[in-house]
């Protein structure tokens, strides 16, 4: 091999992601808040924006409107945004238990079913948090502002239920007084309303909303010390340990389902706002009107007069490459947030098209659906798919859902098409909740009903769907029936 220098020529291929591609991905999983921030801050940095009048966009026309400067190139953001995702995607390259109408305060937490449809809306963005109604309530309690400041100190280490989760030996050594201090302010702190709330365990929540209404005597204290046979559904043990007949105990329990297991919860969080869907579907006379939600619509034009103006002014290349450059990427964003709204009107118009029996039946008619079967409908890739479904919600008239709950895995139906996931789940909820008291459905049982409804699942998939809702054995559910009955 001979040794010295010489010339080669090589021909190679490389993606090189421009800062405008990355932007235009990074636009399309925004949600609508962050959306309109990101809108907020290019409005103050680039001059030749301002806010245009909202446009209308129903159904499957989305055509950008004319942009202000037509000079500039078209901008396919589909193919450029499916063609980064080809390059980046690696293919490419305890039981329900003990039950009150509060839920199920004996494993601590609320709503212990799945219902058909899952309650999206936050609660209202209006109202106070936790923290602020319990701030408000401490100037006429406190016995002095040291107390005061502890226990504000306090209510901001409570979670949004209304739990203290951190040591109270470890706030005190934080604000540098004694323990005793501390255990006062979080006397106060539990004093307050709503009833429950600055306790460190499910049972101290109970005992403090059973102080409140007289009824914490030794045979409650006995019944809440021991949730855990409550959950087991032992009714001789509880009875024997707490000293009472059939007919005081039934009426102890009836106090203690009245009691909230997460009294925080009935105030808003400390940052969250209400859900902007950015998809509205109304049932139409020749199927579903798909429209985008004009609300979360930011619409920008260039001000060409301004545009004009400033380059009347100037004089130096400086100035010139510097609006050019302006003028270039205010084009460019008006057509990649045009993009994103079309694309996300595609996908949202397949997913009503494959999920068309979940909008007029409910959650049973739901079909099994992936990300590449709407992607291949709609000509995207998978990933872009993924990205447009993210953070953004479709409000029906059966509810306000994100779009990646209607993306499920399936099994086999006698249709031939498949049944999903949701749907099954729905089913099994159902049936047990008409099961007879005296006869509960064993997993067996309900895999032979669903096989008759023509789903075919075996019993080892009744129970996994069946512990995914929350929904106990069929051992659980019979002493949580016989709790009921009491």
């Amino acid at each position: 091999m001979a040794l010295g220098p010489r010339l080669d020529i090589r021909q190679t291929q490389s993606l090189v992601m421009t800062p405008q591609l990355q932007q235009a991905i990074k636009l399309l999983a925004l949600s609508n808040l962050e959306i309109e921030t990101f809108v907020a801050e290019t409005l103050e940095s680039n001059p030749l924006l301002e806010m245009g009048e909202i446009r209308h966009e129903v159904g499957g026309d989305t055509s950008p409107e004319p942009s202000e400067h037509d000079s500039a190139p078209d901008f396919d953001g589909d193919n450029a945004l499916d063609i980064a995702d080809h390059a980046l995607d690696p293919e490419a390259a305890p039981g329900d238990l003990a039950q009150g109408e509060g839920g199920d305060w004996s494993r601590g937490d609320i709503g212990g079913g799945t219902g058909e449809l899952p309650d999206l809306e936050n609660r209202s963005a209006n109202g106070p948090t936790l923290a602020e109604h319990l701030s408000d309530q401490i100037g006429a309690v406190a016995h002095d502002a040291r107390e005061a400041l502890v226990a504000l100190r306090i209510i901001g280490e409570l979670d949004e239920a209304g739990y203290l989760p951190t040591e109270l030996r470890v706030i005190a050594d934080e604000l540098g007084v004694p323990l005793v201090e501390a255990e006062r302010a979080l006397e106060t702190v539990q004093s307050l309303d709503p009833t429950g709330v600055g306790a460190r365990t499910l049972a101290e929540c109970l005992a403090l909303q059973a102080r409140e209404a007289d009824r914490y005597d030794p045979c409650m204290a006995r019944l809440i010390d021991n949730l855990d046979l409550v959950a087991a559904g032992d009714v001789t043990r509880l009875k024997r340990m707490c000293e009472v007949d059939d007919e005081d105990f039934a009426d102890m329990l009836a106090e203690l389902r009245g009691y909230d297991p997460k009294p925080g919860l009935a105030f808003g969080g400390s940052a969250q706002s209400a859900i902007v869907p950015d998809v509205l579907i109304t049932p139409s006379k020749d199927g579903w009107d798909i429209r985008l939600n004009e609300a979360s619509l930011p619409r920008l034009v260039v001000n060409r007069e301004y545009y004009l103006e400033l380059k009347s002014g100037a004089r130096d290349k400086a100035s010139q490459s510097w609006l050019n450059e302006q003028l270039g990427e205010a084009d460019w964003l008006i057509r990649a947030l045009d993009q994103r709204q079309k694309t996300i009107l595609k996908t949202a118009a397949e997913i009503v098209k494959r999920q068309e029996g979940f909008f007029r039946q409910g959650v049973t008619a739901m079909r099994p659906l992936t990300l590449r079967e709407v992607a291949e409908q709609s000509e995207m890739h998978e990933s872009t798919v993924s990205r447009v479904t993210s953070n953004k919600y479709l409000s029906c008239p059966r509810g306000t859902f994100e779009l990646k709950y209607f993306f499920s895995s399936g099994v086999a139906a006698a249709d031939g098409e498949g049944a999903s996931s949701e749907a099954i789940k729905a089913r099994i909820k159902a049936l047990c909740e008409g099961e007879d008291p005296k006869k509960v459905l064993s997993d067996q049982k309900l895999a032979e009903l669903l096989n008759a409804e023509g789903f075919d699942l075996a019993r080892r998939t009744v129970a996994k769907y069946r512990e995914a809702i929350g929904i106990g054995s069929s051992a659980q559910r019979r002493r949580q029936k016989k709790l009921a009955a009491l």
